[in-house]
């Protein structure tokens, strides 16, 4: 009775409220929760209507779970920072590893940008982040480690500073490939108008490779994200159109 309702309980965890209602949660987040609650995988034959609406990413379909009935929810990551964000009509894309949990009023589409996400609609969704989340609005060249999203705005392109691609240590680059290079010669770029959600460092959360099995209960990827073919925290490879996305684009 003393938790709050779709509110923060501390810097590090989120209470959900569920009344009759379903969210959905990416696999290993829940800590606890209170109440009749149940959780079922993406496919379940019970659920093809709300996929319908609510769910479009095949790629990370077995890294997500619908939790529906009544109670409250306990979300978490690890001890990183975890907020809610409300879109009104929006559409914002996020880095897949740090989005937990979102309302079925909002649709997620998988991104043309490989490792994000995109939520359309109107909502409440919460997300973990590597110290708190910083908004800025464009025009502005960020640190792709330091990148959670980004609202209402158009796709980042890449941009190389000039010393990247000229000069002694861009001539060595070139015959090497290796030399001259700190990190921060490579920025994405954001123009026009919307928001863009930072990190306040440029250390990046861990996250789970695609469709990785866990080896253990709560410990999402085993001891070591992706491994090796047929080792614990391996990625699957899918049949057919699927696995030719993810050879193509590395995933």
């Amino acid at each position: 009775m003393t938790l709050p309702s779709d509110d923060s309980v501390n810097a590090y965890t989120f209470c959900v409220e569920l009344k009759s209602s379903q969210w959905f949660l990416q696999k290993g987040k829940m800590i606890a929760y209170y109440g009749r609650i149940d959780f079922n995988g993406i496919g379940h034959g019970r659920l093809d209507r709300l996929l319908r609406t609510s769910f479009h990413s095949p790629l990370h379909a077995s890294d997500w779970v619908v939790a529906e009935g009544s109670g409250k929810m306990l979300l978490a990551d690890r001890a990183f920072d975890v907020n809610s964000y409300d879109l009104d009509n929006g559409n914002l894309t996020i880095r897949s590893g740090n989005l937990l949990a979102y309302q079925p009023t909002l649709a997620l589409k998988q991104s043309i940008v490989p490792g994000f996400l995109t939520l359309i609609g109107t909502g409440k969704f919460v997300a973990a982040s590597n110290g708190p989340v910083v908004f800025m609005e464009p025009p502005i060249r960020v640190d792709p480690q330091a990148l959670v999203g980004w609202a209402d705005c158009p796709s980042p392109c890449h941009h190389y500073d000039h010393g990247y691609m000229t000069g002694l240590m861009g001539g060595l680059r070139a015959m090497t490939g290796i030399g001259g290079a700190s990190g921060e010669e490579h920025q994405f770029e954001f123009v026009g108008a919307g928001t863009v959600l930072l990190q306040s460092t440029e250390v990046l959360m861990a996250e789970q490779a695609t469709g990785a099995v866990p080896a253990q209960a709560g410990v999402p990827g085993g001891h070591g994200g992706a491994g090796a073919p047929g080792q614990p925290g391996a990625t699957p490879r899918l049949p057919g159109q699927l696995g030719d996305l993810q050879r193509r684009f590395g995933l």
